[in-house]
């Protein structure tokens, strides 16, 4: 039989020998949550579990109710059992952290248009993921296409003139102190226009 909503799925659980509390849980958020722990995008959930990105991405905001054959592909993909979708995890009281990455620190990442330095890279499990970026590219042409990944995205000028491309707006050109927040999804890429490489603070949501 194919479940038709949350209370189904938490009686296939609980028949599965699962200590569940009364008080019915939100599926798509404990979806989210094991995702998140393991710091996957939705795509690599998705490919893990060989479920559709978007099938996965409705589960997680609860715009629909997964059949038992789609709890099973979760479960394992996540390398956990079905009940275990279904039990809240025990919450460790966290006081407050913090990480201090210095002038001339952070993880490098180069590619062939941006040179980037990951900040805040000791911490996991992070809710954005801050980076600084020396642009390299001064043409559209050096770009394989169009950059989209999931999640939002703010980006502040640091130094130099810089042109952002984006897949729905017209090209707007930027200065030191310029800032812009956009849906990450939607197609983006940066070009440096001043004579020297221009720097950029990047912050991308990790959702």
């Amino acid at each position: 039989m194919t479940p038709k909503d949350p209370k189904s799925l938490i009686q296939i659980a609980h028949a599965s020998g699962a200590e569940i509390e009364a008080e019915p849980l939100d599926l798509g958020a404990r979806v989210r949550e094991l995702r998140k722990e393991r710091d996957w995008t939705l795509e690599q959930a998705a490919n893990q579990a060989g479920l559709a990105r978007s099938t996965l991405s409705k589960i997680e905001n609860g715009q629909m109710s997964p059949t038992y054959d789609a709890l099973k592909k979760l479960a394992t993909g996540l390398q956990i059992s079905v009940p275990q979708l279904f039990t809240p995890p025990q919450r460790d009281q966290v006081n407050g952290r913090m990480a201090v990455t210095k002038s001339d620190d952070g993880q490098p990442l180069a590619t062939a248009t941006y040179e980037h330095k990951l900040l805040a890279d000791s911490l996991t499990k992070k809710q954005m993921l801050p980076y600084r970026t020396r642009v390299r590219a001064r043409s559209m042409k050096e770009f394989d296409g169009w950059v989209r990944h999931d999640g939002e995205e703010f980006l502040y000028v640091l130094t130099g003139v810089i042109r952002l491309y984006t897949e729905f707006y017209e090209v707007i050109e930027m200065r030191r102190g310029d800032s812009a927040y956009y849906d990450a999804t939607m197609g983006h890429n940066v070009i440096s226009v001043s004579p020297e490489d221009a720097t950029i603070l990047w912050v991308t949501s990790l959702s």
